[in-house]
């Protein structure tokens, strides 16, 4: 389920959101749609869309699971937990077991571990000699598998969790691009008074590019298009 929700800071909106939907911060995904600073003569703030499985999801709701997780080794408190690879509940076996078979489908070899576990959010790591495949450009064959893998993880009854890939740390190398990215066209922008449209970009990074700029004088932020992939427009304050 969808909704959207504005503040004065993505702060407010995602706390509004929280408490509109009775629900708590980790329990949904966020995606910035816009941003714009406060001036002279308009108020500042932020646009954000909340994804989210329903009520009753995540740490409001009593399950089996959450013994399960205990159980795995996940830290009670929300920190992530790295350094064990290997798979310690049924649940974790079988989208290790999925990812592999679908890699093998796919036509590669690949080998699936675990890279960190979180209460509400667990990754996996692909390690195969056909990586860069398995990445795609702008790590679009990895988000592809990355949504199946979250399907997958459904149809096993884990809604409440979500599914992290990465391979050959392409996740943080993007990441870094993405913010040298938003700051050299934060620059042009400022210099010549104009805008610029970015690629098409899944909603983790999107995100990324409007919480950089977000503290930035003079510059703003706004998804365009319509889908997963949606652009980033970044202008100069005061044009639209």
């Amino acid at each position: 389920m969808e909704y959207e929700f504005e503040g004065r800071t993505e702060k407010e909106a995602v706390d509004k959101a929280a408490l509109e939907l009775g629900l708590t911060k980790d329990d949904f995904d966020v995606e910035i749609l816009e941003t714009q600073r406060q001036g002279l003569f308009k108020k500042g703030y932020v646009r954000i869309k909340v994804h989210t499985t329903g009520p009753g999801k995540g740490r409001g709701g009593e399950s089996d699971a959450s013994d399960e997780r205990d159980e795995a080794g996940v830290d009670r408190y929300g920190q992530a937990i790295f350094g064990e690879p290997e798979a310690k509940n049924e649940f974790e076996r079988n989208m290790i077991n999925f990812l592999e078979g679908l890699i093998e489908r796919m036509g590669y070899d690949g080998k699936v571990s675990v890279l960190f576990r979180e209460e509400y959010k667990i990754g996996f790591k692909i390690d195969s000699e056909f990586s860069s495949i398995l990445i795609g450009k702008k790590g679009k064959n990895l988000d592809a598998v990355q949504l199946l893998a979250n399907i997958y993880a459904g149809r096993q009854g884990r809604e409440d969790i979500r599914v992290i890939l990465d391979s050959e740390n392409y996740r943080i190398r993007r990441e870094e691009s993405l913010v040298r990215l938003a700051y050299t066209v934060a620059d042009r922008v400022r210099e010549n008074r104009s805008s610029v449209l970015l690629e098409p970009m899944n909603p983790f990074d999107r995100r990324l590019i409007h919480t950089t700029l977000n503290d930035i004088a003079d510059v703003e932020t706004k998804s365009e298009g319509e889908g997963l992939y949606k652009r980033v427009r970044v202008y100069y304050r005061g044009m639209r």
